[in-house]
C-alpha cells in the first residue's frame, strides 16, 4: 500500500507542473460570471494548456488536426444528416482547416456560427416532421432508403431535407406496423372474438406515437439543454483529437462521474425522469432514504421543493439537471417535496437525506453446484472507489469480503466475472489481484520520457489460493485487463471469454480546472480527464490495441467484427517494454484448455451463437431498405427466419440452481427490491452458456497437482 501511494504522489509531479507554469493564465481575472462566451474563451485555453503541458502524447495543432476536429463536431452535433443543409457546410467549411488557430486565438466564431444554426435547423425541423406525421404514408411506391449517413451527403436544400425526413419517418413506421400486425395476428390466434385493429388504425396510430416521441426529444433539446451542453460537445471534439479517453466534464459531468466511480451520492435516493413539464419519480433506490421512508413512489410527480422550512420553490418547467440538484444534499439535511401521487392526491413528503449507495455497482456473489462440487461467481461491474473518502466502499475490499464469505460455505473455485467492467481505479485493481498472489509485481506504468515504474502487490497474504476463473469480453477494459493480464502471465488462472478485451492501455487523471485560476468568479470550470501514463504487463507487452487474449475463446456475437480501442481512429499505438522479474506458477493447463475446445467445438449453442456471428459480420454493411410495404415484408420475413432460428440461443438455460449467500438472504426479508434484482441475476446466470463452460474448466483444474516450488503456497485442490 505505501509503495502504491508514493507513486501516486510521485506522478503529481506531472501536475504540479501545470500548477506551477498556470501562472501564465491567472491574467484571465473573470469580471462577470454571466459573461458565458469569456468563460468559454477560457475554458478553450485552460483545456490546450494542460493537454499540451501534461498529457502522455499531447499532438500537433496543426491543419491536419483542425480538419479532424470539425469532422467529428459535424459528426457529433448531426450523425443522421436531417438538420444541416449542404449551403450550411458550405458556409462552415471555410472553417475546416481554421480551428486550430482560432483555438489559440480563443476565437468562438466557428463554435457560434454552428451552434445558432443547428439550433435554428433543428427549430425549423418541427414544423418539417410535424407535416410529414400530419398524413398517413403511401406504402405503395416503390422506393427505398440507404441508412449509411456517414457515406450519405448533405441535402442540397430544405426540399431534399424534407424528404430524408420523410424517407427516415417512414422506414421507423413500416418497423413498427410489421411489429404492430404481428401482434394483432397472435391476439387473434389466441382468442377468435378478438376485433383486430385495421391497418389504417395501426398506421395512425403508429404516427401518433412518432409524433408524440419526436415532441418528447425536441422539448428536452429545447427546455433541458443549454450553451455550456453544447459547448462540452464542441470541448471534446478538441480533446478526443488527443486520445479516445481523454475527456471534458462541465461541472455535472464531474459530479455522475465521481458517483458513478464511488457508486454512493448524498442525496434520497430517488431517480427522476422528464414527463412533459414534469419531474416523475421513475424508481427507489434500494436501502436509501425515500425507499426507507416508503412514502414517496415510483410514478409520483414532484412539484415543489423545499429546503427545511424554507419556502418551497415550483420545479414545473425546470431542467431536470437542477431539480436534480436541489433535492440532492449534504447528509443529514432535510428537504421537502410536494407530489401529485399517481390517485391525483396532493402531498408534502419530508425527507432526510443520507448517503446513498448505486448497489448496481458494487460487487455480487453467488453460489452454484455442478458435477457435486461448490462454486462461487464473483461479479464485478467495475473497479470503483471514492477519492473523496477512502473509508468508503471500494472493490478491492468489497471483493476481499466477498471471497471470505465465499470461502465460509466451502467454495471448490472462484469465477470471477469482468465481463462488461469498464475499469476504474489502478490502486484498486493492484489490491485485488494482491487477494491471489503472495506478493510480486502486478503492473508496470510508464510516463512519457521516464523509465517504468513496477508497482507490486502492497502485502504477501494470500486470501483465496484456490483454483481460479477470469471471465472477460470485448468490454472488458482498463483496470480488467490489468487484472486478466497480472493473472495470466503468473499463471494464476484460466482466462476465458472473447477473443480479447477492449485494448485500454492508458491510465487517466482527473484535474480541477479551477485550481489554475486566481479570482475566478465564474463558478465551477469543471474537470478535464487526460491520459499521462501508459501500463505494461508485467512481462512487457503493452495492452493498448490488442487487449488480452482469452486463453479460452468463447464464440459471441462480436466474433468476426473489429472492436475496442483499434477501432478508434486517436488511440495511442502499441508497444512494449523490458519485462519485470516475476515466477509465474509451475502449472501447465495445456489439457485443460484443450478439452474446453473440444466441449465448445461439440456443443450446438456455441455453434449457433458462431453462426449468428458470421451472419451479423455478413449483414454489416447492409444498409439499402425498400419502403414498399410488401418488399419490406419479404426483406423482413428473411430476416425474421433467420432471427427466428437464433432465437434458441436466448432460449438456453443450464439448468443450474443460483443461491444468494447468507448474509443477503437475510436482508431480503426486509428489501423486495434487493430479493428481485438478485432473482433476476441467477435467471440470466442460468441462460448464461458461459457460465456453464467457465464452471466445466474450473471443475477440470481441481484435477490438477499441487505446484511446486517456490509457487507451492497455491493449492489447486
Amino acid at each position: 500500500m505505501k509503495r502504491i501511494v508514493e507513486f501516486m504522489k510521485r506522478n503529481y509531479k506531472v501536475i504540479l507542473l501545470i500548477t506551477a507554469l498556470s501562472a501564465v493564465l491567472w491574467s484571465f481575472i473573470p469580471k462577470d460570471k454571466k459573461e458565458d462566451p469569456e468563460k468559454d474563451k477560457l475554458l478553450l485555453e485552460l483545456l490546450t494548456f494542460v493537454l499540451e503541458k501534461g498529457h502522455y502524447s499531447p499532438v500537433a495543432l496543426d491543419d491536419a488536426f483542425s480538419k479532424k476536429v470539425y469532422a467529428k463536431y459535424l459528426d457529433g452535433i448531426d450523425p443522421t444528416k436531417r438538420f444541416f443543409l449542404q449551403s450550411d457546410i458550405d458556409e462552415f467549411s471555410k472553417y475546416e482547416t481554421q480551428i486550430d488557430d482560432m483555438i489559440k486565438d480563443k476565437d468562438l466564431t466557428f463554435f457560434n456560427l454552428t451552434n445558432s444554426r443547428l439550433l435554428q435547423r433543428m427549430d425549423e425541423s418541427r414544423d418539417i416532421y410535424e407535416n410529414i406525421l400530419d398524413k398517413p404514408f403511401d406504402f405503395n411506391t416503390n422506393e427505398s432508403i440507404n441508412v449509411d449517413y456517414e457515406k450519405l451527403p448533405f441535402a442540397k436544400n430544405k426540399k431534399e431535407l424534407a424528404d430524408r425526413w420523410r424517407k427516415q419517418l417512414k422506414l421507423q413506421a413500416l418497423s413498427s406496423i410489421t411489429d404492430k400486425q404481428k401482434l394483432e395476428e397472435d391476439k387473434k390466434a389466441k382468442d377468435a372474438s378478438y376485433q383486430s385493429k385495421s391497418f389504417d388504425e395501426i398506421e395512425k396510430e403508429v404516427r401518433e406515437n412518432s409524433l408524440k416521441s419526436l415532441n418528447e426529444y425536441f422539448d428536452f433539446i429545447q427546455k433541458e439543454l443549454d450553451r455550456n451542453d453544447w459547448f462540452s460537445i464542441f470541448l471534446n471534439s478538441i480533446v478526443e483529437r488527443f486520445d479516445p479517453h481523454t475527456f471534458y466534464f462541465s461541472p455535472d459531468d464531474k459530479e455522475k462521474f465521481d458517483v458513478s466511480m464511488s457508486g454512493t451520492f448524498e442525496g434520497i435516493g430517488a431517480r427522476l425522469q422528464k414527463k412533459n413539464d414534469a419531474v416523475e419519480v421513475s424508481e427507489l433506490i434500494s436501502g436509501g432514504p425515500a425507499w426507507k421512508g416508503k412514502e414517496l413512489e415510483a410514478g409520483d410527480l414532484i412539484l415543489k421543493v423545499g429546503q427545511g422550512k424554507e419556502e418551497p420553490i415550483d420545479v414545473a418547467g425546470m431542467r431536470l439537471d437542477d431539480v436534480v440538484k436541489k433535492i440532492k444534499g449534504p447528509k443529514g439535511t432535510e428537504v421537502r417535496l410536494t407530489v401529485k401521487k399517481v390517485d391525483g392526491s396532493i402531498k408534502v413528503i419530508t425527507i432526510i437525506r443520507d448517503e446513498v449507495e448505486t448497489e448496481e455497482t458494487f460487487a455480487k456473489s453467488s453460489i452454484v453446484e455442478k458435477g457435486g462440487k461448490r462454486f462461487g461467481i464473483i461479479y464485478l461491474p467495475k473497479f470503483y472507489i471514492s477519492f473523496e473518502n477512502k473509508e468508503n466502499r471500494d472493490a478491492y475490499k468489497d471483493v476481499a469480503t466477498e471471497i471470505e464469505r465465499l470461502k465460509a460455505q466451502n467454495i471448490d473455485g472462484i469465477i470471477m466475472d469482468l465481463r462488461d467492467n469498464g475499469g476504474g481505479s489502478l490502486e484498486t485493481v493492484v489490491k485485488m489481484v494482491g487477494l491471489f498472489i503472495p506478493e510480486g509485481p502486478v503492473v508496470q506504468v510508464k510516463a512519457p520520457g521516464r523509465n517504468p515504474e513496477i508497482l507490486p502487490d502492497p502485502d504477501k497474504k494470500v486470501q483465496y489460493d484456490g483454483p481460479l476463473i477470469v471471465m472477460i469480453n470485448n468490454f472488458s477494459a482498463s483496470a480488467s485487463e490489468i487484472f486478466a493480464a497480472a493473472i495470466q502471465d503468473y499463471k494464476r488462472g484460466i482466462i476465458v471469454g472473447s477473443k480479447h478485451s477492449y485494448g485500454k492501455g492508458t491510465v487517466q487523471n482527473v484535474i480541477d480546472l479551477n485550481q489554475f485560476i486566481r479570482g475566478n468568479s465564474y463558478g465551477d470550470l469543471g474537470a478535464l480527464k487526460t491520459t499521462i501514463q501508459k501500463f505494461y504487463r508485467i512481462n512487457g507487452g503493452s495492452t493498448q490495441r490488442e487487449g488480452v487474449q482469452s486463453d479460452i475463446v468463447f464464440p459471441d456475437r462480436f466474433s468476426y467484427l473489429d472492436m475496442g480501442e483499434r477501432d478508434e481512429e486517436s488511440a495511442l499505438p502499441w508497444d512494449k517494454i523490458e519485462p519485470a522479474k516475476y515466477e509465474p506458477l509451475n502449472i501447465n493447463y495445456d489439457n485443460i484448455i484443450a478439452n474446453s475446445k473440444r466441449r465448445i467445438a461439440a456443443n450446438n449453442y456455441f455453434n449457433l451463437i458462431d453462426e449468428n456471428a458470421k451472419w451479423i459480420f455478413e449483414r454489416k454493411d447492409e444498409n439499402d431498405y425498400s419502403l414498399n410495404l410488401n418488399e419490406f415484408k419479404k426483406e423482413m420475413a428473411i430476416s425474421d427466419a433467420k432471427i427466428k432460428k437464433f432465437k434458441a440461443i436466448s432460449d438456453y438455460n443450464n439448468k443450474l440452481q443460483f443461491q444468494s449467500l447468507p448474509n443477503e438472504v437475510v436482508l431480503f426479508e426486509k428489501d423486495s427490491l434487493l430479493k428481485q434484482k438478485r432473482e433476476r441475476w441467477h435467471e440470466d446466470l442460468q441462460k448464461d452458456v458461459y457460465i456453464d463452460e467457465a464452471l466445466n474448466v474450473i471443475i477440470d483444474m481441481k484435477s490438477l497437482p499441487k505446484p511446486k516450488g517456490i509457487t507451492a503456497k497455491f493449492s489447486m485442490n
